[in-house]
């Protein structure tokens, strides 16, 4: 029986990532070229793999498709003196992260060198703690688009020599044309070039592969802007009438209580506001829209890239069987369709112990579903009436909206 005085042995380190920039060696200090000296593998891409050619004399492996090939590869030399190399800072969009998922801390050594960003920032002059840093490597470019507010500092990571017109194009067709676009290519080494231009009239050819672009944003009158709280103009969706309304949302979002890293089910999401602004929230939050009609679900796919959160995820289909086979929510929304047979119950059921629940009801059949719930559960029962200021002939008036009754529920933990 093992001696419970004695802790187990901790592998020793056997893996090394180092950082590596444009600079190649010549940026690196004694102990990451002693690392790759002694390595008996070193893992890179093709031109990290150049770079430090002269220092290795072990076994050479560029990154293979897909990538899990590679990180399969490490694996497999486990307790072999192995380097990999990376970009800049391993740990910051690197491949650092993804090994980490893998690999224990106590069997890894990072030498970290500066990221592109730090890279960046020190050449505009720019503190980087108050600069958004956005990578669009091989992500949509819609990702920048929450971060667009007028004087704004943003570096973002492009995928290629394209991304930086393509960014361009993008500003100029959401209002943000006015704004200063510095192209930063090869940060580091001998083809390093740095250039400004105006984003609506962006005209930069034959750009570095390696590059990132400085925005300094200027916004037009027009500029889709989008506001930092919840309760977004409902103007700013595409719907069909089919939309929780401005109030009613950050009433709902409220109730909902995001909390970093969680997952919400928008079932009966119409045109998607609920989910898009959970993920607004912070960028860490997930939700999935589950919507029967297909040109609604359309409409939220369209709606989420114009909110830069292309990665809500739309579910077509009716519910509850649309909802098998999901992750476990941590918040559930239930809108329109909240009344049909069985779905109410599978949400319930489906909820995490400890989940919050949030329903609305604006027909009388759902809020009777609200009202058994609040019976059966507890919960929290509160009537929402909203009215608006309308012309009344040569005067004005208050014309009530549709009253909303919105039962808010927390699921008791497991004990």
């Amino acid at each position: 029986m093992p001696d419970p005085s004695v802790s187990p042995a901790v592998p020793a380190p056997w893996l090394t990532i180092v950082g590596i920039g444009e600079d190649g060696l010549a940026g690196l200090g004694d102990a990451a070229k002693a690392a790759i000296a002694g390595a008996e593998i070193v893992f890179g891409g093709a031109r990290h793999l150049e770079l430090a050619a002269d220092a290795i004399s072990g076994e050479r492996h560029a990154w293979l498709s897909p990538f899990e090939r590679s990180v399969e590869a490490v694996l497999a030399a486990r307790g072999r003196p192995v380097v990999v190399l990376a970009s800049g800072d391993p740990f910051f969009y690197g491949v650092g992260v993804t090994l980490s998922r893998k690999i224990p801390r106590s069997e890894m050594i990072v030498v970290p060198a500066p990221s592109s960003f730090s890279l960046a920032a020190s050449r505009m002059g720019w503190a980087l703690q108050d600069t958004v840093c956005v990578s669009l490597h091989g992500r949509p470019l819609d990702l920048i688009r929450p971060h667009l507010h007028p004087g704004s500092c943003i570096l973002a990571l492009t995928s290629d020599g394209d991304g930086p017109a393509a960014l361009a194009a993008l500003l100029a067709e959401t209002g943000f044309g006015a704004s200063t676009l510095s192209v930063l290519e090869a940060l580091g080494g001998v083809r390093e070039r740095v250039s400004t231009h105006r984003a609506d009239r962006f005209a930069l050819e034959d750009i570095d592969m390696l590059n990132v672009c400085a925005v300094e944003v200027a916004a037009a009158g027009t500029a889709r802007v989008l506001p930092l709280t919840p309760g977004l103009d409902d103007a700013l969706f595409e719907h069909d009438g089919q939309i929780t309304k401005r109030e009613v949302r950050a009433l709902t979002l409220s109730a909902l209580a995001p909390r970093r890293g969680e997952l919400l089910w928008d079932i009966g999401a119409g045109s998607g506001s609920i989910g898009i602004e959970w993920m607004l929230a912070d960028p860490s939050l997930q939700a999935i829209a589950i919507e029967a009609a297909p040109e609604r679900a359309a409409r939220i796919r369209h709606n989420a890239a114009q909110f830069g959160v292309p990665g809500l995820s739309v579910v077509e289909g009716n519910a509850p069987g649309a909802l098998a086979g999901l992750p476990t929510p941590d918040a559930i929304f239930i809108g329109g369709g909240g009344s049909e047979d069985g779905v109410f119950d599978a949400a319930v059921a489906a909820l995490k112990p400890g989940g919050r629940m949030v329903a609305n009801a604006v027909t009388t059949e759902m809020e009777a579903v609200l009202l058994a719930a609040q019976a059966k559960l507890g919960g929290t029962l509160v009537r929402i009436d909203i009215a608006r200021a309308a012309p009344v002939g040569t005067m004005t008036g208050w014309r009530p909206a549709m009253p909303v009754t919105q039962w808010s529920w927390v699921k008791p933990a497991k004990e």
